[in-house]
C-alpha cells in the first residue's frame, strides 16, 4: 500500500488526496503520457541534431548509442558516432594542440597560437554546419570522420 508524498500516512491506491493532511498524491503505477521515458519519445532527427551541439554533443552522441530505442536506427547511430568523432578532434585540438603551442619557442613553431584559435573557430563552424545540415535532414559525412562513423555503425550489425 503506497503513503502520502506528504506526511507518510497511508493512503489507497486509488486515492488522489491524503486523508490526513490533504496533499494530492502521485499516481500510481506505470506512467504514460507526458511522464513517459524521454528518450523513448524522442524523434531520430532530434537526437541526430543533439548529437553536433558544441562541446556537449557528447553526451547526446552517447546517450543515442546507449540507448535501446535507436540499437537499429543507423542513421541516428551514424550521426552519434560522427558526432563523438567530432567531439574527440575538439578535444584534440584543445587539450594537445593548444598546449603544445604554447610552450613551444615561436622560432620552433610552425604555426603561430592564432592557427590553433583559428582551428578551433574552424571546429565551431563545422558543428553549426553539421546542425544545420542535420536538421534540414541532410546526410552529410565529413572526410574522414564521416568514414570512420560507416565503419563503426557497420560493425554494430
Amino acid at each position: 500500500m503506497p503513503y502520502c508524498c506528504q506526511c507518510g500516512n497511508q493512503v489507497g491506491e486509488k486515492d488522489i488526496f491524503c486523508g490526513k493532511c490533504g496533499t494530492r498524491q502521485a499516481p500510481h503505477g506505470p506512467q504514460t503520457g507526458f511522464h513517459a521515458d524521454f528518450i523513448d519519445n524522442m524523434q531520430p532527427k532530434m537526437a541526430s541534431t543533439l548529437c553536433y551541439v558544441p562541446v556537449v554533443g557528447w553526451i547526446a552522441c552517447v546517450v543515442v548509442l546507449a540507448s535501446e530505442r535507436f540499437r537499429q536506427d543507423r542513421l541516428a547511430r551514424f550521426h552519434a558516432f560522427q558526432g563523438l568523432y567530432l567531439f574527440v578532434v575538439w578535444l584534440i585540438i584543445n587539450m594537445v594542440l593548444t598546449p603544445m603551442f604554447r610552450h613551444l619557442p615561436e622560432a620552433l613553431v610552425m604555426f603561430n597560437r592564432g592557427s590553433v584559435e583559428l582551428l578551433k573557430l574552424a571546429m565551431f563552424g563545422i558543428w553549426i554546419f553539421m546542425l544545420v545540415k542535420t536538421n534540414q535532414n541532410q546526410l552529410f559525412r565529413l572526410p574522414v570522420l564521416g568514414e570512420l562513423a560507416d565503419r563503426s555503425v557497420a560493425e554494430q550489425r
